[in-house]
């Protein structure tokens, strides 16, 4: 099962270097154009930033949840959150790549 696990904490790490890479181009964007779309982009990424840095201090960090996560989660549930945490890094990197370009 720790395959699971690291692809998890690696996916979510990932995850939030992306989203802070988009946060900075978001950001540097607003301050120079001032528009609602590009702040309503910042806003997401910021609260999409959050929900994966708590994900990943959760995986690996908390002294509970950690050990938790590591040993009293079946496989199957395991599976559901990788697979929801690959397609979120592949949603998230797509979305670099256009913002990016």
């Amino acid at each position: 099962m720790s395959i699971w696990i690291d692809a998890a904490r690696l996916s979510t790490a990932v995850n939030v270097l992306i989203l802070l890479a988009l946060s900075y181009i978001w950001a540097r964007n607003y301050l120079r154009i001032r528009s609602k779309h590009v702040m309503g982009l910042l806003i997401f990424a910021l609260l999409l930033l959050a929900e994966n840095a708590l994900a990943f201090y959760y995986y690996l960090i908390h002294e509970d949840l950690s050990a938790w996560f590591a040993t009293g989660v079946p496989v199957i549930a395991w599976r559901a959150m990788l697979i929801l945490h690959v397609l979120e890094t592949a949603a998230l990197a797509f979305l670099l790549w256009v913002t990016w370009e």
